[in-house]
């Protein structure tokens, strides 16, 4: 992993950085110009034409309201009513439109348990066919992240729940167990968090580790999709199991969905939209750096 990518993603967890750019004269437009790429909006009003676009094209979309790292339950509440609100007024089924969330933006940190109250609200809200996909973070949160989940299917909501395991974490194939028995659908990455331990290297053990999973959830029948911009691991996984369901993140590599969309592929894009845009769209410049 080079350096540049290593200090961009240490300025991607950076509020201060990010304030001061934000506040240098024409940083803000600048910073928005690039990372509109990755951004359907700073508001629910500027994603939308996004995600009718991608269902125009074929796509499914997963829609993310960003926020992590929320310590205080009140603003966890408002984001659940955000989600809630959202829920209501994307297109109904059978329009391919999934809820996106980090639990860390529904106060994780603070109680687990009223975490999962309210990825249970979001998800009790969602008709039937839709769901709401719990992202990855970094592997401090993953117990955590993995019991909110398993909690909420067990009450009677796995139909209506996803879940993101990512591949360099050397506990990832346990969990896979756990969330398949459980009737979770998967979505499995390949992982973007650097981690002091209990984690593949980038690289050739990421890939491989990557590829093992796949096989086992494709030969196992398990509701599952592989989300990565890989072509070499992609095509590895179409070309021995066929065609199974593919994500990719909202202006990466955007050529490939439709290519994949005309081979019978499943596709699902990752709309995210909101406010706490900046960081969000370093980790993505950072990515690009050798990822």
């Amino acid at each position: 992993m080079g350096i540049d990518r290593a200090v961009l993603l240490c300025m991607a967890t950076s509020h201060r950085f990010e304030r001061v750019i934000r506040t240098i004269p024409g940083g803000e437009a600048l910073s928005w110009r690039a990372a509109s790429r990755y951004v359907a909006g700073r508001d629910l009003g500027e994603a939308l034409p996004t995600v009718g676009g991608l269902l125009e094209r074929g796509h499914g979309a997963s829609i993310d309201l960003f926020g992590e790292g929320v310590l205080d339950p009140g603003v966890a509440d408002q984001a659940v009513e955000q989600y809630v609100a959202l829920a209501g007024v994307v297109a109904p089924p059978p329009a391919d439109v999934w809820l996106s969330v980090d639990l860390s933006h529904l106060a994780l940190d603070t109680d687990p348990s009223a975490a999962a109250q309210r990825l249970a609200r979001i998800a009790a809200v969602l008709p039937a066919g839709r769901r709401v996909q719990v992202g990855a973070e970094d592997a401090s949160r993953t117990d955590a992240v993995l019991g909110c989940v398993l909690d909420v299917a067990a009450r009677g909501l796995a139909d209506r729940l996803g879940a993101t395991v990512q591949a360099n974490l050397l506990r990832t194939p346990t969990d896979v167990d756990a969330l398949t028995q459980a009737n979770v659908h998967v979505r499995l990455v390949k992982g973007a968090y650097v981690e002091a331990s209990g984690a593949h290297p980038f690289g050739e053990p990421t890939d491989v580790a990557f590829l093992r999973l796949g096989v086992g959830l494709a030969e196992s029948g398990a509701n599952w999709s592989m989300a990565t911009h890989d072509a070499r691991l992609r095509e590895a996984l179409l070309l021995s199991h066929g065609p199974i369901s593919t994500e990719q993140l909202l202006g990466v590599r955007p050529e490939a969905l439709d290519e994949l969309h005309n081979r019978a592929v499943p596709t699902r894009v990752y709309v995210p939209y909101g406010p706490n845009w900046f960081r969000y769209w370093l980790r993505r410049v950072a990515e690009s750096r050798g990822a």
